[in-house]
């Protein structure tokens, strides 16, 4: 009997836990839709704003005069990885993945001799500190954010510049999951500061390398404008794909997690009815033997 009902308590727990699971998958479809469409809307306008500054670089004739954010610090020893993940888990391997890239492209760094820090946008991403505990430069607060606003990109754009400028760093690398679907999100890492030529702009820069450039009114006031709008946009864009990622990482786990709540189930079930059975046949036995021996 102690163990029927151990079985039962049992099938009860797990039901409980069945019934919390496909919920949650419930809230995550319902704000996949609305994220995915964020993120997808923001990709344009992002692709072009980078494809646009990575033509300026190819232009630029270094100087001391020239913008650090398009032409570098003349530097390529300090390495900075911003990882920007989720505030929850139970999100599949959404955060673990992001931090995995982090942590190839940091002992990949660390082989060729460069010094590496690391940012952290998101609580899930410290479990870094456990591989790096003393090259954490920063851990921005982002708990507070329930929907992403551009606000949110520009404070952490603002904070990376002053850093940039106060020659806390060389380069900074940003780590995200694009969205593809709900069952697949592509973990990136990607040069963010100073402006890079990535692969979706070469063709860009390349066709234009020898056309003239104008400024109106004039280079610098463009340029002041341009560069730390191109980080926080591309910031923006990162954290809109990190959040339709992490919606659709957590539909997929919890759909797998219900799916398996329900197989122990019945598994349990089928045991708690042998069970069952065993004692009712048991009992029955005892009962008929009895009724022999008074005979």
């Amino acid at each position: 009997m102690a163990s029927l009902k151990a079985l039962k308590i049992r099938i009860g727990s797990v039901k409980s836990t069945q019934k919390i699971t496909k919920a949650m998958k419930m809230v995550a479809a319902a704000k996949l839709r609305r994220a995915q469409e964020a993120a997808i809307a923001a990709r344009p306008y992002a692709l072009r704003l980078e494809q646009v500054m990575a033509s300026l670089a190819s232009k630029v004739t270094v100087s001391e005069s020239s913008p650090k954010l398009l032409a570098g610090t003349g530097k390529d020893q300090v390495h900075l990885l911003v990882i920007a993940t989720s505030e929850r888990g139970l999100a599949g391997a959404f955060n673990s993945n992001i931090v995995r890239a982090a942590r190839r492209k940091a002992e990949e760094l660390e082989k060729a001799g460069k010094t590496v820090k690391f940012y952290i946008a998101g609580k899930k991403g410290r479990v870094i500190k456990r591989f790096f505990p003393t090259q954490i430069l920063t851990d921005h607060e982002m708990s507070h954010i329930k929907t992403v606003a551009f606000a949110d990109a520009k404070a952490i754009t603002d904070d990376l510049i002053v850093r940039y400028e106060a020659g806390e760093f060389d380069v900074a690398h940003l780590f995200y999951a694009r969205f593809q679907s709900a069952l697949v999100q592509e973990p990136v890492g990607r040069q963010i500061i100073p402006v890079a030529l990535p692969s979706a702009a070469n063709d860009v820069a390349a066709t234009s390398a020898t056309a003239a450039v104008e400024y109106e009114p004039d280079e610098e006031s463009i340029l002041a404008e341009l560069l730390p709008r191109n980080i926080a946009i591309q910031i923006f864009g990162a954290l809109l794909e990190n959040a339709a990622s992490e919606q659709g990482s957590r539909m997929t786990a919890m759909d797998n997690a219900t799916r398996n709540a329900g197989d122990m189930i019945n598994r349990l079930t089928i045991q708690y009815n042998r069970s069952r059975q065993a004692a009712i046949t048991t009992e029955l036995v005892e009962i008929i033997s009895g009724a022999e021996a008074l005979k």
